[in-house]
């Protein structure tokens, strides 16, 4: 491994809409890693008109996915993006001057502009917006295998970069209801993993809760008519949670990965 060059990798399900635009930002790298989950679109077609390295994984968690992603980098630092982000050239640049200078950290955390109905989200919790360190030492950071909202373990010091991401999660409301019925069976999953206990009041106080939360605590109402949908939104992905997790409770095969309610 050559020190301080880079291994951009990114991983992937059926995001033909995507795929390309962000591959494109990542050109710079000194190579592109990208793991797909046996899509059914193009998604392998178009990352393979950008590199070799794209490897086939079952889908078993974010968490293990994107470990098995860095597994594949061959460069000691690791970039990581998701399809629904873009690398800005300003981003590229601060990445550049950081590992050329000599890294004071082994994690760096990237702030994220998010975009929703054709408007930058400044508000709503959405901004900045941390995930996951996204520059990052390999051998220094690992993911935690969980099913979704992973978090991680790092061997040494984080900061944060200054500039930023940008991030499309989501097209237009019909993609959010899309995006939303797979992620709220994968958390309810993870809440069986648990053991958390489903609560009756769950169905009722928490998306009251998230509502209040994004729109007034948040200042969501600053965002305009895209902040009240997006709180709106948000309080059913939470109904829809604990709906599912009702519905495991009840039906325990349901819990299983790979069924209906995943």
């Amino acid at each position: 491994m050559e020190r301080n060059r880079v291994s951009a990798v990114v991983i992937a399900y059926n995001d033909e809409p995507n795929i390309r635009a962000c591959l494109e930002t990542l050109t710079w790298a000194d190579e592109i890693i990208v793991v797909d989950s046996h899509s059914s679109d193009a998604t392998e077609k178009i990352s393979r008109e950008f590199t070799d390295k794209v490897y086939q994984h079952e889908f078993k968690g974010f968490g293990r996915l994107r470990n098995e992603a860095v597994a594949h980098a061959t460069h000691e630092w690791v970039f990581s993006l998701d399809t629904d982000e873009r690398m800005t050239l300003e981003l590229r640049d601060e990445v550049r001057g950081v590992l050329a200078s000599g890294p004071r950290a082994d994690a760096y955390f990237v702030p994220r502009r998010n975009y929703f109905l054709g408007r930058w989200i400044r508000h709503s919790g959405w901004y900045p917006d941390y995930r996951q360190p996204q520059l990052f030492h390999k051998d220094r950071m690992r993911y935690r295998e969980e099913i979704v909202h992973e978090g991680f373990d790092l061997e040494g010091k984080a900061s944060f970069l200054k500039e930023h991401v940008v991030q499309y999660p989501f097209r237009d409301v019909d993609h959010y209801l899309q995006k939303v019925n797979r992620y709220a069976g994968l958390m309810a999953h993870r809440m069986v993993e648990q053991g958390a206990p489903f609560r009756t009041h769950q169905l009722v106080t928490h998306p009251l809760f998230t509502f209040a939360k994004m729109y007034v605590a948040r200042l969501g109402i600053l965002d305009g008519m895209p902040g009240l949908i997006l709180a709106g939104l948000y309080a059913y992905y939470t109904f829809l949670k604990y709906a599912r997790l009702w519905e495991m409770s009840v039906d325990r095969t349901l819990s299983v990965p790979g069924r209906r309610a995943l």
